[in-house]
């Protein structure tokens, strides 16, 4: 994905200034977190802008504030919004969740995330690529923090994840009352290590459902689950 856009089927992401580009992780998310019932929808460090599009295409009434602390990349998710079929709908607002969530008294019937996730790790030399990847900008605890700050009672948060934090994150959220309802396992190939995890977690406690999604299959063609889920956006699909 190393062009400086990437083309969609009803919008296009333009990426040249972003920290992060269009990566599966996001669209993974984009296309799994559920939208059923969600009037507001918050999309926190959207980069590209591209969870916030995937959610507005599959939403139709849905309004969207997407959050993103690095400058240049809320202007690119602006611009992308702003020639997307639905700038009416979204609301790119440069500023980070721990400047934001004291900020506002509504709630959110859905928070999105793909957040931050190298702990300790060694940096590049590039600065909004590193607030985007690691979790010196948006702690998990602070993430949790602010999500239930800003969940409605029976709304939803949706996060993807590395497997090993994944883990970590449903521990530290349900020590504050933030319980895994659904886990998705994400595999490259039939049998291979789970890599990603897809996380959804309310304040209601309940049983979790946990699955499989297998993204290509052992030829390395694209799996038909993972068809079903992105075949609304990718062109080849």
């Amino acid at each position: 994905m190393g062009n400086s856009y990437f083309k969609f089927k009803q919008f296009t992401v333009h990426q040249s200034k972003a920290a992060m580009r269009v990566n599966t992780d996001g669209v993974l998310l984009g296309a799994w977190a559920n939208v059923t019932g969600t009037n507001r929808i918050l999309d926190i460090g959207t980069g590209t802008g591209v969870i916030a599009l995937m959610l507005a295409q599959r939403n139709t009434g849905a309004h969207i504030d997407a959050i993103e602390i690095d400058a240049q990349s809320a202007a690119e998710a602006r611009s992308n919004v702003n020639l997307s079929p639905w700038a009416n709908r979204i609301d790119v607002i440069n500023w980070s969740l721990q400047s934001f969530a004291p900020s506002v008294s509504h709630r959110y019937d859905l928070i999105v995330s793909n957040p931050p996730y190298f702990n300790q790790s060694l940096k590049s030399a590039h600065t909004g690529r590193n607030i985007a990847r690691h979790t010196e900008s948006l702690p998990y605890n602070h993430l949790i923090e602010g999500v239930i700050k800003l969940l409605a009672p029976s709304g939803r948060f949706c996060g993807v994840f590395p497997y090993s934090e994944g883990n970590v994150f449903i521990a530290l959220a349900g020590a504050h009352g933030l319980y895994c309802t659904q886990k998705v396992n994400v595999q490259s190939r039939p049998g291979r290590k789970v890599l990603r995890v897809l996380l959804q977690l309310e304040t209601q406690k309940r049983a979790v459902a946990e699955s499989t999604l297998t993204i290509h299959n052992p030829d390395g063609s694209y799996s038909d689950e993972y068809k079903r889920l992105t075949e609304d956006f990718y062109l080849g699909f």
